[in-house]
């Protein structure tokens, strides 16, 4: 153990329980004592052992580090910013210091190479808590991100054989891939034979989003089924033409309506509108 540290592990062994009380009236708000507690735990154990604060990535720094990291996710899942969480680690650094001068009253050549040594370390914690942290935000908002692509990407099953897939936002290959893989786990899934896209809520079809389209139609039909693409607005339409775009091998309809009434007649299906409520009463009492 460096001499400059080994006080640090005496005031530790001697005054922990007064270090994590001064260290939570620093922290104030943000203060969570059970994170506090097991995180002194693991970085007095780190110190015993004669981690060298140079060397974080040696094994004796393998707990702390974890304690930081599971910190680190936490505070990130509930919300809390980089700043909020680096300032809880750097926080410690007043009730060491404050020890530290106990420590070393009357030698303040060793005092002011103990407080070196110790702003260091904890700087170095706080720098990778932070990098731990931006980590984990990263994979909350990957993970978020993820989510809401497939609710806004719902695969509907309208009746047996058909399926439906309401496209909202626009449409990027990300996507597009997701929902590609979903519909075609559900025509696996339910036997579908028709698959209704609806691009009604794309604001825009470019080149790309119409390659995009064509990819999926062409997967569905290498699973044996078809497709209809419902929602060409005028502008769409236009814009398709302009473009240049041969869409011409894909059954496309204006309205989702319209999309509904050709699945149900190729799925042999016939609607009828059944007589008004009224006109059943009146034959009725003309009948009697």
């Amino acid at each position: 153990m460096k001499t400059d540290i080994k006080a640090v592990d005496e005031i530790l062994t001697r005054d922990k329980a007064q270090v994590l009380r001064e260290w939570m009236s620093e922290v104030g708000r943000n203060a969570d004592e059970h994170e506090a507690s097991e995180l002194l735990e693991s970085l007095h154990g780190a110190i015993r052992a004669g981690a060298d604060p140079d060397q974080l990535d040696s094994a004796a720094w393998s707990q702390v580090l974890q304690t930081l990291g599971n910190l680190s996710q936490a505070r990130a899942a509930q919300g809390s910013s980089a700043g909020e969480t680096s300032h809880f680690i750097l926080a410690l650094k007043r009730p060491l210091f404050n020890a530290l001068q106990t420590h070393f009253s009357s030698d303040v050549q060793s005092l002011m190479a103990a407080v070196w040594a110790l702003s260091t370390m904890v700087d170095k914690l706080a720098q990778w808590t932070v990098t731990a942290y931006q980590r984990s935000r990263e994979e909350v908002i990957a993970r978020q991100q993820q989510e809401l692509l497939e609710l806004s990407t719902p695969v509907v099953k309208l009746w047996d054989g058909v399926l439906a897939v309401p496209m909202i936002g626009t449409l990027d290959s990300g996507r597009t891939q997701l929902v590609m893989e979903s519909l075609l786990q559900r025509i696996v899934d339910t036997g579908s034979e028709l698959a209704i896209i609806d691009i009604t809520g794309v604001p825009t079809v470019d080149t790309l989003v119409a390659q995009h389209l064509l990819k999926t139609v062409t997967a569905i039909r290498l699973m044996g089924a078809d497709c209809i693409i419902s929602g060409i607005r005028p502008q769409i339409a236009q814009t398709v033409v302009h473009l240049g775009i041969d869409l011409k091998t894909i059954t496309t309809k204006a309205t989702l309506h319209a999309a509904l009434a050709l699945a149900l007649k190729k799925s042999g299906f016939t609607v009828s509108r059944s007589k008004p409520a009224a006109a059943t009463s009146a034959a009725s009492a003309t009948a009697a």
